[in-house]
């Protein structure tokens, strides 16, 4: 940022004052353009070298976009000040007021279970990990409770080949397509009013004690089925020292094997959980 006085560059030539066209900001830009381009020039010749054999990598994100409307077992839970500096001041700010647990996020072991790791202390290494993806779309279409179920993970298995030690497990319920929709997407109007997929707590353990997974994912508002009133993944799974990350986008866009997922959560202090940006690398 600069100060509202220097917005503008000066020139003294033969005792003139000439005020230069370009403001500091549009000189910035052009300088920008014109580096950029310098280095696009300089290295063009080196790409196709350095391209040469490789497998372009893929990445789709998995993050909804965060919106004031933003579905959530109570209704809204984001707002924002429209405009707490705005431009003429020389820069545009918001300020958030919202929930933890709100959008794309990520529910901590703490979240559950006191004394558990909360967001800021989860190891980064397990923030990158291989991702499969349990496709259970065509049970959730006739069962909106539908759940993961050990025999879908045995399935998977016969199909896919093993789930890999330390992967995030992730359930594609077909879910996300309905997040425009908050009663469609909650499947009612609120708790306890709540209809969607979720894991089983027989799925989670039987991960937790054959394939040791970093956490688990899916694209529905909660680890549980909407309909649960005891919330047992919550509880049970998170406190084997886990993560599980809620309402994700484009599942179906990933492969069921061979993807790597990086979390980019917020590790604001001693959180219970977070938004985050949850990136998969094909």
């Amino acid at each position: 940022m600069c100060a509202p006085g220097l917005s503008h560059l000066h020139a003294h030539t033969h005792g003139a004052d000439v005020v230069s066209s370009p403001s500091r900001r549009q000189f910035l830009k052009s300088g920008l353009a014109i580096g950029a381009g310098a280095a696009l020039t300089a290295i063009a010749p080196t790409l196709p070298a350095a391209a040469h054999g490789r497998r372009r990598r893929r990445i789709v994100d998995l993050t909804h976009r965060l919106v004031r409307t933003f579905p959530s077992f109570f209704g809204p839970q984001v707002v924002f000040d429209e405009v707490l500096t705005n431009y003429s001041d020389g820069f545009f700010s918001k300020e958030w007021t919202l929930v933890e647990h709100i959008g794309t996020h990520l529910d901590s072991p703490g979240h559950f279970d006191e004394g558990n790791l909360l967001v800021d202390a989860l190891d980064p290494d397990d923030l990158v990990a291989p991702i499969v993806v349990i496709d259970i779309r065509r049970k959730a279409r006739f069962d909106p409770n539908a759940m993961v179920e050990p025999r879908d993970l045995i399935q998977f298995e016969r199909r896919h080949g093993r789930i890999p030690r330390r992967a995030l497990v992730c359930m594609d319920s077909g879910w996300s397509d309905k997040v425009d929709d908050g009663d469609e997407f909650r499947g009612g109007t609120g708790f306890p009013d709540l209809n969607f997929p979720g894991f089983s707590i027989d799925a989670t353990e039987w991960l937790v004690r054959h394939r040791d997974p970093v956490g688990i994912a899916l694209d529905t508002m909660s680890l549980d089925p909407g309909n649960s009133s005891t919330f047992d993944v919550h509880n049970g799974f998170l406190a084997t020292g886990r993560y599980g990350i809620e309402s994700l986008a484009n599942v179906d866009r990933i492969p069921p094997t061979g993807a790597t997922v990086s979390v980019g959560v917020i590790p604001w202090e001693e959180g219970s959980g977070a938004p985050c940006r949850v990136l998969a690398t094909l």
